[in-house]
C-alpha cells in the first residue's frame, strides 16, 4: 500500500507577524481535502516539531501539495510562508534504502516570491513498511484527531510470565483456641491477591492440627501480591475467628522444575488483640507448617486445551528449541455488518488482533470501512505444530464519539498441523460469532499465512514426545482444578 509522506522537522528565522513583532507558528499540510497540521508554538521564531504526515495514495484527488507555514492569531491565522510540490516530482523511498534525510526549502509568499524564514522538510513516496508509518498521523483517520489516534496504531503485546504456585499446608502447632472449653475445629484459608482456597476442617481435633493438603494458585510476574495464610476456627456454624495470620512474599519462593520434594518451613503465625482502640501484637506466636514453591514444571493452561496456541513449560531452563517459524500477513476483510450508527449512518471501524503463544497483535484500526485493508505482516516462533493460532477482528470503540467498548465482529483459527511446511496459503476465511439464535457470519477476513520448518529433526522428535510438559502426567491435576486454574489465569 503506498502512502505520501511528509516529514516537518523544524523552522528558522520565521518573521514576526503581530504587532509585539513575535510569531505563533504551526505547519499546515494540505493535500486535496485532507489537511494536517502540528501544533504551534507561543513566540518562536526557530520551533521543532518532528511530525510526520501519510496520505493513503489511494485517496488521493490532488496534484499539488502544499505546506503552508502560519502565525495563530485571536482572529485570523496570518500566512508566514509555502512550499507547493508537484505529486510527479515526488521520489519514491523504495526499503530497506535508509530514511529520507530532510532539506531546507525557502518560504514563499502567496505569488511564488521568496520571503524571510526557512523549513526543514522530507517528503516522499513509501508504504507501509516504512518506519515513519507507526507515528504517522494519517489521511485515512483524519476524523479521529490527535487525541484518539493512540487508539488506532498497530501493537504487538506481551503476555505477562504465568506461574503455578503450590502451597502445601502440613501442620500447625500451640494453636491458642479462641474458646478455651472446646477443641477448635481448624481450616487454613490462604489467599493472594482476589484468589482464595481453604484446607478440609483439620481431622485432628487437639492444638497441634494436621491437614497435608495442596492448594494450588496462578500468579504472573512481577510478584505484586504476597501469599497470606490464615488459621481460623469454626466457633459456630456462620462464624469463624483467625487464630493467627502470615504473609509469605512470593519473591523469595523457591521454584522447582520436577518432582523432586522441596525442603518445608514453619512460619509464625502472628496475632493481634485490641487494647484501647489500638492493635496489640501478642508476643507469643503460634506457628505453621508449609512447603511452599512456583512450579516450574507445567504449562499454566490459559487457553481451553483444545485450541492452545502455547504448550511450553513455564521455566524457561525446560523449553525445547524451536522448530520453525509461522509468518502471518493480515491482509484485508470485506463485506463487514455496521456495527454502530454515526451521524445517522451505519459504521465500523475495524482492526484485527492475532494471538498465538505469549505474543499478542493488534493491527491498526481502519476507520469507517466494511472492506477494511491493513496489509501488515508479523511473525512468531513455533516449538509445536499442535497448537493453533487465532484470529478475531474487533470494532474500536475508543474513538472520540464511540462507546467505549469494543465489539467483538467475528473469530477464525488455524491449526499450525493442517499447514504443509514451506507453502504460502491465501485464504478468505469466514468471521464467525456466536448468538443465542446461532452461528451467524458478520464477514470475510483474507489471511496470507507460512509455516517454515527450520528443522526436520526437531519436527520429528516434537512428534514422538507427549503434548503437555512431563510433569501433567507424573502429578497431574485434577478436571476441575484446571477449570478453576484456567478461569484465574486468564
Amino acid at each position: 500500500m503506498h502512502y505520501l509522506y511528509v516529514q516537518v522537522v523544524k523552522a528558522k528565522e520565521l518573521p514576526g507577524k503581530d504587532v509585539t513583532g513575535s510569531c505563533d507558528p504551526y505547519v499546515e499540510v494540505k493535500l486535496g481535502n485532507y489537511k494536517g497540521m502540528t501544533k504551534h508554538f507561543e513566540k518562536k521564531s526557530n520551533p521543532e516539531w518532528k511530525q510526520v504526515f501519510a496520505f493513503s495514495k489511494e485517496r488521493i484527488q490532488a496534484s499539488i501539495l502544499e505546506v503552508v507555514v502560519k502565525d495563530k492569531d485571536v482572529m485570523m491565522d496570518d500566512l508566514i510562508g509555502r512550499i507547493m510540490f508537484d505529486l510527479n516530482e515526488i521520489p519514491k523511498r523504495v526499503p530497506p534504502d535508509s530514511p529520507l534525510a530532510p532539506q531546507w526549502y525557502r518560504l514563499e509568499d502567496r505569488h511564488g516570491r521568496k520571503v524571510k524564514g526557512e523549513l526543514m522538510l522530507a517528503v516522499w513516496m513509501g508504504t507501509q513498511a516504512d518506519e515513519a508509518f507507526c507515528d504517522a498521523w494519517h489521511s485515512d483517520a483524519a476524523t479521529v484527531g490527535p487525541e484518539g489516534v493512540a487508539n488506532i496504531r498497530s501493537k504487538v503485546y506481551l503476555s505477562p510470565k504465568l506461574w503455578y504456585v503450590r502451597v502445601n499446608v502440613i501442620e500447625a502447632q500451640d494453636l491458642i483456641p479462641y474458646d478455651k472449653t472446646k477443641f477448635p475445629e481448624v481450616y487454613v484459608k490462604a489467599m493472594i491477591g482476589n484468589q482464595t482456597l481453604r484446607t478440609r476442617i483439620s481431622q485432628s481435633k487437639t492444638l497441634n492440627p494436621m491437614w497435608n493438603e495442596d492448594l494450588m494458585f496462578v500468579v504472573a510476574e512481577p510478584f505484586e501480591e504476597p501469599l497470606i495464610l490464615a488459621v481460623e476456627d469454626r466457633v459456630a456454624p456462620n462464624k469463624d475467628e483467625t487464630l493467627g495470620k502470615c504473609a509469605v512474599p512470593l519473591q523469595h519462593v523457591q521454584r522447582r522444575l520436577d518432582h523432586r520434594p522441596l525442603n518445608s518451613r514453619w512460619f509464625n503465625l502472628e496475632k493481634h488483640i485490641m487494647v484501647d482502640g489500638e492493635k496489640k501484637e501478642i508476643k507469643f506466636a503460634s506457628r505453621i507448617h508449609l512447603r511452599i514453591f512456583l512450579e516450574g514444571g507445567y504449562h499454566v493452561l490459559d487457553e481451553s486445551t483444545h485450541y492452545s496456541s502455547d504448550l511450553r513449560p513455564t521455566a524457561k531452563q525446560l523449553w525445547k528449541p524451536s522448530i520453525g517459524l509461522l509468518e502471518v500477513g493480515i491482509i484485508s476483510a470485506h463485506g463487514l455488518m455496521p456495527m454502530k450508527s454515526k451521524e445517522g449512518k451505519g459504521t465500523t471501524d475495524a482492526y484485527c488482533v492475532a494471538k498465538y503463544g505469549q505474543k499478542w497483535i493488534r493491527t491498526r484500526t481502519i476507520v469507517d470501512s466494511f472492506a477494511p485493508k491493513w496489509n501488515e505482516q508479523y511473525t512468531w516462533e513455533v516449538f509445536d505444530t499442535c497448537t493453533v493460532i487465532t484470529f478475531g477482528a474487533f470494532d474500536n470503540g475508543h474513538i472520540p464519539g464511540g462507546s467505549g467498548k469494543d465489539m467483538r465482529i467475528g473469530k477464525v483459527r488455524i491449526r499450525l498441523s493442517t499447514l504443509e511446511a514451506g507453502r504460502i496459503y491465501t485464504h478468505s476465511y469466514p468471521l464467525l460469532v456466536f448468538h443465542p439464535s446461532g452461528i451467524k457470519k458478520t464477514g470475510e477476513i483474507q489471511l496470507a499465512v507460512r509455516f517454515t520448518c527450520l528443522s526436520v529433526v526437531n519436527m520429528l522428535h516434537m512428534y514422538s514426545q507427549p503434548l503437555l510438559p512431563k510433569m501433567h502426567y507424573i502429578h497431574p491435576l485434577s478436571v476441575l482444578q484446571l477449570d478453576s486454574l484456567r478461569h484465574q489465569a486468564m
